[in-house]
């Protein structure tokens, strides 16, 4: 109930209240289909090594798989980070538990990434056809949530005691989308050493994560480095958003 009544609070006033969270990442895509397939006509499909043979994607095809696991991400990211300040009545005046406020905050965000995958799942059925690995999101999109879930327990309270914290997260979100393997492949890259490091990049799991099942009919246990990476990455996380949510939750009222 608090995950709907957030939607519908992000979009209070506008005249088609929720569905902003629909035209705003579909217009995101229009600009990128425009941008690659009209203006950069040259610029042609992307190629992926798959199991020893190279498959060629078209490229909005590709971009569009990965743009919807972003999209969540984005929003988790800055939303979460910024849930408990802008929530700051339920800190103040109410004994409310603290950590709630992030988490229906990111889980309102996953109603609407539910609503652009099946989006995206009947163009992908239509454009590349259904496998048994499509399964496969039933794995990523919880661990996903999970996920930046516990990071919002970690940036939520240290952007509410400053400001500068959540500065410094918006700040750095235009790079993180360049840094990630959502409009390029980054299991192909031309360095080698900085295709290892790609690996350490949560995000970039996640968008080969949905790759993998709608596009490369690949098992999510075939990369075994990248995933024994991410679930330490999930343990560490994990242990972090904890210590920060029990060191800053006595100090929120006071300071908000």
């Amino acid at each position: 109930m608090l995950a709907k009544n957030e939607l519908l609070k992000t979009y209070k006033g506008a005249l088609i209240g929720p569905f902003w969270a629909i035209i705003k990442p579909a217009f995101t895509l229009f600009v990128y289909w425009f941008a690659f397939s009209i203006g950069l006509k040259k610029s042609g499909g992307v190629d992926v090594l798959i199991h020893g043979n190279t498959l060629h994607f078209d490229r909005f095809l590709f971009m569009l798989v990965g743009f919807i696991p972003w999209f969540f991400i984005q929003d988790s990211i800055l939303m979460g980070s910024r849930s408990i300040r802008l929530n700051s009545q339920f800190v103040t005046k109410v004994n409310f538990p603290v950590s709630t406020i992030p988490t229906y905050t990111v889980l309102s965000r996953l109603y609407v990434n539910l609503f652009l995958t099946v989006i995206m799942y009947v163009y992908v059925a239509i454009v590349h056809g259904v496998s048994i690995y499509n399964l496969q999101f039933f794995i990523y999109c919880p661990f996903m949530f999970a996920f930046f879930l516990l990071l919002a327990w970690s940036t939520a309270p240290m952007s509410a005691i400053s400001r500068d914290f959540e500065n410094i997260i918006i700040s750095i979100m235009a790079g993180v989308f360049w840094l990630s393997g959502i409009v390029y492949n980054s299991y192909d890259l031309p360095n080698h050493a900085l295709e290892k490091i790609m690996l350490f990049n949560p995000i970039n799991f996640f968008v080969n994560g949905f790759r993998n099942a709608f596009l490369y009919d690949r098992w999510f246990f075939e990369y075994k480095t990248e995933l024994v990476i991410i679930l330490a990455e999930f343990v560490g996380l994990f242990f972090l958003g904890m210590f920060n949510y029990s060191r800053l939750r006595k100090k929120l009222p006071d300071v908000m």
